[in-house]
């Protein structure tokens, strides 16, 4: 009985054709209008991702998730904060700990500038088990491990 599954060169294959037009379609994915003076980076992106999708965090948080060190993470931090796009509040609990979120006046904007690529994984994922969907994630940081071990002087 044949399969229509591909071998492995062919989805090799189709992964190197498809993955450009991924991140082409991404980098076209209008950037709001309030935003656009900005320059805001994939970096920025990520970190805003984050705060939008699992709400306020410290630096801290915010530098394991994006698995950067936190003085890179503060430096975004201190950038998007003396721009207005984030709000930085001490702590209640423990005042030597800032909690990053974003701006009341700008979110609006980030949530709109996520919704369509959040709204094309929910199509893309949904249909799959949970089984599947970690195999998707984990197959996407294997593919990101690897190609940042062969890019990465040595």
């Amino acid at each position: 009985m044949a399969s229509d599954a591909p071998t492995a060169d062919e989805a090799v294959r189709t992964m190197l054709l498809l993955l450009p037009r991924l991140v082409g379609r991404a980098k076209k994915l209008p950037v709001p209008e309030r935003l656009r003076d900005f320059n805001l980076a994939p970096r920025h992106l990520s970190l805003l991702s984050y705060l939008l999708f699992d709400g306020p965090m410290t630096v801290n948080e915010l530098a394991a998730r994006l698995e950067v060190a936190p003085t890179t993470v503060s430096l975004m931090v201190g950038d998007l904060s003396r721009r207005g796009i984030l709000d930085r509040t001490e702590d209640e609990s423990d005042r030597r700990r800032t909690i990053v979120s974003i701006a009341a006046t700008y979110r609006a904007e980030v949530e709109g500038w996520l919704a369509a690529g959040a709204r094309a994984w929910r199509t893309a994922l949904d249909p799959l088990t949970p089984e599947q969907r970690r195999l998707v994630i984990d197959t996407l940081r294997t593919y990101e491990r690897e190609v940042e071990r062969d890019w990465t002087p040595r």
